[in-house]
């Protein structure tokens, strides 16, 4: 069987959590702003893998207006107890400075893509949280790390365990701290297992950065005391920093039906010497296997970039051109920004979508903008829009987009007086503040009424926009605005504090109305076209 090239989750998949019932794999990942919540894929090889759902996607469940840029939706945890699928995580509603407001909470359902229940409040003590189902004893435990303020004297205070009672649907008995992790620091991600009479700990330490790392313990009794692995790490890329993938950890186990032992984790692959992960936080998969009942990564420490799997990728289904148009809904490629209430912000009929122009892009509470993943190091993009904007409150367009601190976004606006134009808007990097950067790059005007057709190419770290007016007889695309610097759209740059941002790169379609009038613009389709360059054919795997 060929070898599969990590990532198997490429783009912006953080997080993820991995399930197998029966002869079917899951994973959940991490969405953060983006709603729906909670990306669920489906493989049956742990190498072809199929987005199957979202399950938080109704105001019920989940309404993240208000929450800051890489706040929202932390670290699923998905399980089963041979009765039901069960989904535990957190929304975070702020991450900066010494609090976080972090609630947790449980859903479940008979089946994995059917509905989902209203979720059930656990508690606020940490995040990262998993639900443990004992097969010997039946109980199940709730597992958090827990978060101390004061840092006393650790900020990342340790690993907290309580049981949960699936009858009152409430926590049970006394919460014990029961390990606090490595000199490494930041204990996070919390996972459970049993194996032979041993209790196995699986965490996460070092921070989401390049000092990322999985770390084992394991103890006789759920309890503790937990003994930490004689290597400390089973998986990080913190010393090796010329290794394919980096800030590697955050993981969790799972096991195939002829008894091999897989670990996947979350992966980072930087480009230009600064070290920017424009793709965001990925999922990648490592072989393991187990030795005095201790778990090893094969070749590990250090993440290999090749594995064998059950199965051979195709990787066609990669590459593929995707031209998204509108006549059957919303493709389940494409999320939003923090709101349940879709009918504010966008509609899809008569095989257009619709964005009603609401607040400024980069809001925190609601915006009109819907986007899919960038997937790969370069791509081209295009869309056609229908947009009668009366003034320069009311601009909607083209946009590659991290957060509010960083984006660049190409516009059908007008002036005071009515001209309607194009205008480059771009954020780079501007956290704290947040403003666009100036001057603007020179606007063009154009006809009052038709449509447009907008492009962007982006080539490993180099983004240039493009345009047509349609109609008009010169309909070949023309460039705008300079080259800009497209690595600043990652996690690097995202704001906040360093390694403080959590999501990666989208391409999509926008819309404001700061008028306050919900003026509409129509798009006919969005295209996305992977484009082979040297960073994707790039092999290596320094070990």
């Amino acid at each position: 069987m060929p070898l599969v090239k990590n990532p198997i989750l490429p783009g912006f998949n953080p997080d993820p959590s991995v399930l197998r019932v029966g002869q079917d794999y899951y994973i959940a990942t991490s969405t953060f702003e983006w709603y729906p919540g909670i990306q669920i894929h489906h493989s049956t090889d742990l190498a072809n893998w199929t987005l199957l759902t979202r399950p938080l996607n109704r105001k019920s469940q989940l309404d993240m207006r208000g929450d800051p840029d890489s706040c929202g939706v932390w670290a699923p945890c998905l399980s089963h107890d041979g009765d039901k699928f069960w989904l535990v995580y957190t929304d975070v509603k702020r991450k900066d400075g010494s609090f976080k407001d972090a609630h947790n909470y449980i859903v479940w359902a008979d089946k994995i893509d059917g509905e989902w229940s209203d979720p059930v409040y656990v508690n606020s003590s940490g995040f990262d949280p998993s639900l443990f189902h004992d097969p010997d004893s039946g109980k199940k435990y709730f597992v958090n790390m827990l978060w101390d303020h004061r840092r006393r004297p650790l900020l990342f205070a340790g690993i907290a365990v309580q049981e949960w009672d699936a009858k009152t649907k409430k926590l049970v008995g006394e919460r014990m701290n029961v390990y606090q992790g490595t000199e490494l620091a930041l204990a996070e991600a919390p996972h459970v297992y049993k194996r032979n009479g041993w209790y196995y700990l699986l965490i996460a330490e070092g921070g989401t950065g390049y000092e990322h790392a999985c770390t084992l313990a394991r103890s006789k009794d759920i309890w503790g005391p937990y003994e930490t692995h004689p290597e400390k790490h089973v998986l990080t890329s913190k010393d090796h920093p010329r290794a394919a993938l980096q800030r590697a950890g955050h993981g969790d186990i799972v096991e195939t039906q002829d008894g091999r032992t897989y670990l996947v984790h979350l992966t980072g692959r930087p480009t230009t010497q600064l070290r920017r992960c424009v793709l965001g936080r990925e999922t990648a998969i490592q072989e393991c296997y187990w030795k005095d009942d201790w778990l090893y990564v094969k070749n590990g420490p250090v993440p290999s970039l090749w594995v064998d799997l059950l199965g051979e990728r195709d990787e066609s289904k990669y590459w593929e051109e995707k031209r998204y148009t509108f006549k059957d809904g919303l493709h389940k490629d494409f999320q939003w920004l923090r709101t349940p209430e879709t009918e504010r912000i966008f509609n899809v009929k008569d095989g257009k979508l619709t964005l009603i122009g609401r607040e400024a892009i980069g809001s925190w509470f609601e915006q009109a903008l819907v986007a899919r993943r960038q997937e790969h190091f370069s791509y081209d993009a295009e869309t056609v829009i229908d947009f009668s904007p009366t003034d320069e409150r009311q601009f909607a367009g083209l946009t590659a987009y991290y957060c509010r601190y960083n984006f660049f976004y190409l516009t059908v606006t007008a002036h005071s007086d009515g001209q309607r134009e194009l205008l480059i808007m771009s954020s780079e990097a501007s956290w704290p503040i947040g403003n666009l950067n100036t001057p603007y790059v020179p606007y063009v005007q154009i006809p009052n009424e038709g449509k447009v057709k907008l492009a962007l190419t982006i080539r490993g770290n180099q983004l240039q926009f493009y345009y047509a007016v349609l109609g008009s007889g010169g309909e070949e695309l023309k460039k705008i605005g300079p080259v800009f610097d497209a690595s600043i759209v990652s996690d690097e740059c995202g704001g906040h504090q360093q390694h403080g941002s959590f999501t990666g790169a989208f391409v999509g379609v926008a819309a404001s109305d700061l008028n306050g009038l919900a003026a509409e613009a129509k798009f006919d389709y969005l295209l996305y076209k992977p484009v082979k360059n040297q960073q994707d054919a790039y092999v290596r795997d320094n070990e």
